[in-house]
């Protein structure tokens, strides 16, 4: 469900807030430890550390 936000001030407009997409990591990285992620013409590395945290470099 979208929330609105009244404005703040009189010539503010209400914003719609949508909520954000949430994507498991299990599925994002398929059994695999590393993944490239494209934007704007560049990549980005984004892997699994032996801790299990997440790190993600250009």
């Amino acid at each position: 469900m979208n929330q609105v936000n009244e404005p703040t001030s009189a010539h503010d407009e209400p914003q719609v807030v949508t909520p954000l997409i949430r994507v498991d990591s299990k599925q994002l990285f398929d059994g695999q430890r590393e993944l490239i992620i494209q934007h704007l013409g560049e990549e980005y590395r984004l892997r699994i550390t032996r801790h299990d945290k997440l790190i993600l470099t250009k």
